[in-house]
C-alpha cells in the first residue's frame, strides 16, 4: 500500500518500494548491502581507495563514506565522542584532517563505479550536500545525529532521490517527523533500525524494530549495525531486511574508534554470501509433490518392501510373523502385507531377497 502525505495543497502517493540506480530496494529484492567506511580511512586518500576495492571484494552493493567539511559543521567547542586521536588536539582539527577535496571525492566515486558499487556518503553540512550532488550520488544517507537537522534534511530531499534514514539516537516521535518531512518532499525513504553504541551489545540490536518500522511507515526497512559481529546482519537477512549498513575494516588491528564496531572483509563476505544464498533459495520455491516425483528413484532406493525373516520352503503358508520390511522399495509394498499374509509360497524364498508376487501361488 502506498503512503499518502499532505503537502500544502496536494497529496503525494509514495511507493512502498523504490530503486537506487535500477537496483530494487524492498519488496522481494535481496537485501541491499552498504559497506560503511565512515572515518576508517583516517584521512588517507590511498586507504579510502583501498576500502573501495575491499567493499567490492566483500560483496557490497554500495560503499558509503562521510563527507565532513570542518568549518561548515563544527566548532572548537565540539568534544570527542571518544578521545582516541594522538595527533588532533580538537575535534575540529580531526574533521579537518578527514576532509578530501571535491576532486578527490570525485576520484573515489569514479573508482566505486568502476568496481560496480554505488557511491554514497553522509552529508553533514549544506556545503557537503552541494559537493555530493555535484557527484550525482544515486541516493542520500541521513546519519542518526542529523535526523532533526531540518535544513540539512530539506536540502538532501531537494532532488527527490531516495533517502536512507538512520535512527540510532531517536525516539519514535522524531523518526515520525523526519519520515513525514522526507515523504512530503516527494523523496522515497527507507528507515534503518540503529543503536548508536559502539560496539552495540547483541541484546540491544533490536531486530524486532525493523518489522515495526516497515509496518509503521510502509517503506523499506533495515539495519544499520554497530555490533562488530556478523550475526545481527545474518539474522536480519533471514527476517527479510531490505537494507543492511555494516561498518567495514581492512583489519581488526586498524586504528580508529569504529574498528570494534566493524566487520572485516571476510566477515562482511559471510553476510553477502548468506544474502545471495537466501535470494537464490527464495527465487525457487519448492513443490513437495514435484520434488518427490523427481526423487522417485531415490525413494525406491531408500524405501522398503516385504521380505521374509528367514529362509522359507515352497508350500509354506505365510503368517504376519514371517514378514519384515527391507530395502529397497522395488518389491511388494509394505502396505500390501494383508494381500500376502495367508498366501502359500510357490517356490523357496530366502531372507536375503525380497518377496515377489511370482513367489506366491495364484490360488493362495
Amino acid at each position: 500500500m502506498p503512503v499518502f502525505c499532505s503537502l500544502a495543497h496536494r497529496v503525494i502517493a509514495l511507493p512502498s518500494t523504490f530503486e537506487i540506480s535500477g537496483r530494487p530496494i524492498g519488496g522481494d529484492a535481496p537485501a541491499y548491502l552498504i559497506a560503511e567506511v565512515a572515518q576508517a580511512h583516517d584521512g588517507s586518500l590511498g586507504t579510502a581507495h583501498a576500502f573501495v576495492d575491499a567493499a567490492a571484494d566483500a560483496g557490497a552493493d554500495a560503499i558509503k563514506f562521510q563527507t565532513h567539511i570542518a568549518d561548515a559543521e563544527s566548532t572548537l567547542d565540539e568534544p570527542f565522542r571518544v578521545k582516541f586521536s594522538r595527533q588532533d588536539e580538537t575535534r575540529l582539527d580531526y574533521w579537518k584532517r578527514m576532509e578530501f577535496s571535491a576532486a578527490q571525492w570525485s576520484g573515489l566515486a569514479d573508482h566505486a563505479r568502476d568496481r560496480g558499487l554505488h557511491f554514497l556518503s553522509s552529508a553533514f553540512s549544506l556545503e557537503a550536500v552541494d559537493l555530493l550532488r555535484g557527484l550525482d550520488v544515486p541516493a542520500w544517507k541521513i546519519a542518526s545525529g542529523e535526523v532533526l537537522t531540518a535544513g540539512l534534511v530539506d536540502a538532501i530531499c531537494a532532488d527527490a532521490k531516495p533517502v536512507i534514514l538512520s535512527s540510532g539516537m531517536s525516539p519514535w516521535v522524531d523518526i515520525d517527523a523526519a519520515v513525514a518531512r522526507i515523504q512530503s518532499a516527494g523523496a522515497p525513504v527507507a528507515v534503518l533500525q540503529c543503536v548508536s553504541r559502539y560496539p552495540t551489545p547483541l541484546r540491544d540490536v533490536g531486530l524486532n524494530v525493523i518489522d515495526e518500522m516497515h509496518a509503521r511507515y510502509d517503506c523499506p526497512a533495515g539495519l544499520s549495525d554497530h555490533s562488530g559481529l556478523p550475526w545481527p546482519a545474518m539474522a536480519a537477512v533471514s527476517r527479510g531486511a531490505a537494507i543492511l549498513e555494516l561498518h567495514i575494516t581492512l583489519s581488526d588491528r586498524m586504528f580508529g574508534p569504529d574498528v570494534p564496531s566493524s566487520l572485516t572483509v571476510e566477515k562482511f563476505r559471510m553476510v553477502a554470501d548468506l544474502r545471495d544464498a537466501v535470494a537464490k533459495m527464495d527465487a525457487h520455491p519448492a513443490d513437495k509433490d514435484l520434488v518427490a516425483e523427481e526423487l522417485a528413484d531415490m525413494r525406491s532406493m531408500f524405501g522398503r518392501s516385504l521380505a521374509s525373516k528367514q529362509n522359507l520352503c515352497a508350500g509354506t503358508l505365510i503368517t504376519e510373523e514371517m514378514l519384515v520390511a527391507k530395502k529397497p522399495a522395488t518389491g511388494i509394498p509394505v502396505g500390501d502385507a494383508d494381500a500376502v499374509i495367508g498366501r502359500t509360497l510357490a517356490r523357496d524364498v530366502t531372507s536375503d531377497r525380497l518377496i515377489a508376487w511370482d513367489d506366491l501361488r495364484v490360488d493362495g
